[in-house]
């Protein structure tokens, strides 16, 4: 008997308790009642008005965050990809740290600029103008969909960039010879080939705003308004209504279901706009008088995304009143005195993350890799079933996998709630799509005669996978344990319902501060996040000798 199926055979099982498990409590709960089946939750979601509303709230911010996402990704794919517009390293390098950077810490910075009454760019507007009234309010529907927006469209821009690198310019150039302009050879050739990958960046960052949870919390409910995400989340409020959370994240999960499959749909079409292949040649339209302008263009999005949001937290973090002038009596290190050494909370939370960033990178990276090699070299029967598990996840956000492991995990046999193992449960769920495809492309690319070779040899399949396979394939699974660190460091959609005072993690601490109005301190972690975020970006960097993105997709 082979010795490695046991192996095998226990990732494929851990994948499915992984996932069938909170789905299946879901599911159950929103259903049950102390009287048996019922669909009174169901009912109560699609009838209650405050409800409605926070459905519609979320398709109106979902749909014009995917429409503005498109709008800013698109032409800065097509600038970066297709013309000699300058500065392209820099302008890809700060689409990465808007990439990277947290959303929710985003919305706290656009608090501090924007806030209808302290908002630095309001207090600078007053003062230039002299009007009485504020130049923008970011506690509105449009506020939260610019903010959502400048943090997604970094997902329209990858995804187009990489179709526009594989389409080679000789139709292109044909339609220029017979007089065609600029704007007719975009809009009647280079547009038609990349329309299937701007509809999938469309719906891919409709998901990612529909799943969003910290952006919402901290822009819509001042505003007086709810979405689903929050909604779930106002139901685990004190007395707890998780049959209502149940019930009200299945439209969420479903939509969610539906719009990738629509996506993958799209995608698995995108293969035409291929014309010229990797083979053909790719020539820089010139842009001529406009190409500082387009520059300009693209780095006043960015300062939106990056300067702006990561000057105020610099500035807040170094301030003792961060509404103030940065003076020389206005500056101070209290901030992060006080965050680490005084406030109670920051120590615990710091170690908590980093404890289960570390864990859950480390066994969400080798799970993943099991089952992408199990998958690539169908060790199993069901392998087809393994690999679409390991991309489920994908649909389901993060609040509502929280909501499916709270109801699992507060009951016998396994009482996991209050501990850090359900917060790493729903980390190691929640990355599993980024670990598994990042080891699925890995492992592509290792050919199996090497594999062979050594089984002829008389190795095991296990002995195999460690001396060949695995050395062969290291750069990857780096690349996979990198990924899944900087998922959790920034998660907090799921964190949020599943911590106890003993269980917090940075983001949820960040959270906290905002409640007390703590802006220094936010600041502080904000910038701490970041910190550990982009290190682990420039360690995968110097370790892998690939640009950051291009792994990723």
């Amino acid at each position: 008997m082979d010795r490695s199926i046991p192996v095998w055979v226990a990732a494929a099982l851990a994948l499915v308790v992984l996932m069938a498990l909170p789905l299946g409590w879901i599911g159950w709960v929103s259903v049950s009642s102390e009287s048996g089946p019922t669909l009174a939750h169901y009912a109560t979601v699609f009838q209650d008005p405050q409800l409605q509303k926070a459905l519609w709230n979320t398709v109106v911010m979902a749909f014009w965050v995917g429409l503005a996402s498109v709008a800013l990704g698109a032409p800065m794919a097509w600038l970066t990809a297709r013309t000699d517009l300058p500065g392209q390293t820099l302008i890809r390098g700060l689409i990465m740290a808007s990439f990277v950077t947290p959303p929710f810490l985003g919305a706290f910075a656009w608090v501090m600029l924007a806030g209808p009454n302290a908002g630095l760019l309001n207090k600078l507007y007053r003062n230039l103008s002299g009007a009485d009234d504020a130049l923008v309010n970011i506690f509105t529907m449009p506020g939260l969909i610019f903010v959502v927006a400048i943090y997604t469209f970094p997902y329209v821009y990858i995804m187009i960039a990489n179709t526009l690198a594989l389409i080679a310019s000789d139709l292109e150039e044909a339609a220029a010879i017979l007089g065609a302009g600029r704007l007719r050879v975009a809009a009647t050739v280079t547009l038609p080939m990349v329309a299937p990958a701007i509809l999938s960046g469309f719906i891919l960052a409709v998901l990612q705003a529909l799943a969003l949870f910290g952006s919402p919390a901290i822009l819509a409910l001042p505003a007086g308004f709810h979405t689903i995400t929050t909604q779930i989340w106002s139901f685990f409020h004190y007395p707890p209504k998780v049959e209502m959370a149940a019930a009200f994240s299945i439209p969420l999960l479903l939509a969610t279901a539906l719009l990738l499959q629509v996506q993958k749909r799209l995608l698995g079409r995108r293969g035409y706009a291929s014309i010229g292949g990797k083979g053909g040649r790719r020539r820089a339209i010139p842009l001529g008088l406009w190409r500082y302008p387009a520059l300009g263009g693209c780095l006043a999005l960015l300062a939106c995304a990056i300067f702006l949001p990561y000057g105020v937290l610099a500035k807040a973090a170094l301030s003792r009143a961060w509404a103030q002038p940065l003076t020389w009596d206005n500056l101070t290190l209290a901030n992060f005195t006080f965050t680490f050494f005084e406030y109670s909370a920051t120590q615990s939370a710091v170690l908590n993350t980093l404890e289960l960033g570390v864990m859950t990178a480390t066994v969400g990276a080798g799970l993943a890799a099991l089952l992408a090699y199990v998958t690539n070299r169908r060790l199993i029967i069901g392998h087809q079933v393994l690999a679409f598990l390991a991309l489920a996840p994908i649909v389901i956000p993060g609040v509502v996998l929280a909501v499916g492991l709270f109801i699992a995990y507060t009951r016998p046999p396994l009482l996991l709630y209050g501990t850090l193992w359900i917060l790493f449960v729903a980390y190691v769920t929640k990355e599993m799509p980024v670990g598994y495809s990042q080891a699925d492309a890995t492992f592509k690319g290792v050919h199996p005669e090497l594999e062979d070779a050594g089984r002829i040899l008389g190795a095991g399949r296990l002995r195999v996978l460690g001396e060949i396979t695995a050395p062969l394939a290291r750069s990857g699974i780096i690349a996979t344990w990198c990924f899944i660190f900087i998922g959790v460091i920034r998660e907090l959609s799921a964190s949020i319902i599943l911590f106890t005072p003993a269980t917090k993690v940075i983001s949820v601490v960040i959270f906290d501060l905002k409640e007390e109005g703590q802006f220094g301190p936010i600041a502080v972690l904000g910038l701490f996040m970041l910190a550990m975020t982009f290190g682990t970006v420039v360690l995968m960097q110097r370790v892998l000798g690939r640009d950051f993105m291009g792994a990723k997709e």
